[in-house]
């Protein structure tokens, strides 16, 4: 009997030092199922999708504004633009067009990339290339890369290294300003954690900064493609022929002369395309590999 009392004592005890213990029999007797999800609610989950329907949705307001106006001239139907659309890609000119230009901003944006290490790396290095570094940016970065048009024909001629001109000067600042303020973030605890690791010099940039930095550089990379790729199109539009061929800028423009709206359409259409391609797919594999992967959320 006393053993039976103090095995009941005990109980007792735990029972009202471990409220948990007391509760898992109420949460048994509930035992609460959990609600299936719909299928709407897992298609509204995915990111693409969504996506994918307001793309969608605004294909059938293209098409239903068009057939209200009924005037090709003025605004072709969404079905007229996607059948130019496939007759370019059919006869290869539209890709064609698309890699000349794709060519040429590649090579404007790397040499503005590599432009925008070397002044951010002086920047960090010294007080005078940090002045340095915001005085330019300040000068140049509200300066339109379309208005140094007139004196890109001047000194490079009419060609490529005009274009790469421009490239260069709207992706240099852009990049420059949003990498440099991503270093001056890092903490000076991470900072001090790399130099207690004998970290210095480009070691210490490539494993500290540029890792801890990385959110505010991949801002900077996407808005100096943005930049880069209206400026390419744009700069196409008036100068972009060379070699008796142009790109996306000039196809346009060659189709606008011809008042083939159209085919006017599905050259903006394919610009709309290589930039969704661009910042949904190659700039978002960047982000899962590098920032989601290394935890270093702005």
């Amino acid at each position: 009997m006393r053993n039976q009392l103090s095995v009941v004592s005990n109980s007792q005890m735990t029972n009202s030092f471990r409220p948990e213990i007391r509760n898992a029999q109420s949460l048994e007797e509930i035992r609460v199922v959990e609600k299936p999800r719909s299928l709407f609610d897992k298609l509204y989950g995915e990111d693409v999708v969504r996506k994918a329907f307001i793309l969608i949705a605004l294909a059938f307001v293209w098409e239903a504004y068009g057939r209200w106006l009924n005037n090709d001239l003025l605004f072709p139907t969404f079905g007229a633009t996607i059948t130019a659309f496939a007759k370019g890609v059919a006869n290869g000119v539209l890709p064609g067009r698309a890699w000349g230009s794709i060519r040429v901003l590649l090579m404007g944006y790397a040499a503005g990339v590599i432009l925008a290490a070397m002044l951010t790396g002086l920047a960090i290095a010294s007080r005078i290339g940090r002045d340095f570094l915001e005085t330019m940016t300040s000068m140049f970065n509200p300066l339109p890369a379309i208005a140094l048009l007139p004196l890109a024909l001047i000194w490079f001629g009419l060609g490529n290294g005009s274009l790469v001109f421009v490239l260069v000067h709207s992706v240099t600042w852009a990049i420059a300003l949003n990498t440099h303020a991503g270093f001056l973030s890092v903490s000076k605890t991470l900072k001090m954690v790399g130099r207690n690791y004998g970290l210095g010099g480009p070691a210490f940039i490539m494993k500290i900064l540029i890792p801890a930095a990385f959110p505010s550089i991949l801002t900077g990379l996407k808005i100096g493609w943005a930049f880069a790729w209206r400026t390419l199109i744009a700069a196409e539009l008036v100068f972009g022929v060379s070699s008796g061929s142009g790109g996306l800028g000039w196809f346009i423009f060659e189709n606008k002369n011809m008042l083939d709206i159209p085919n006017v359409f599905a050259g903006l259409l394919t610009v709309i395309l290589i930039g969704l391609v661009v910042e949904n797919l190659i700039f978002r594999i960047i982000e899962q590999r590098t920032i989601n992967r290394w935890g270093v959320h702005s």
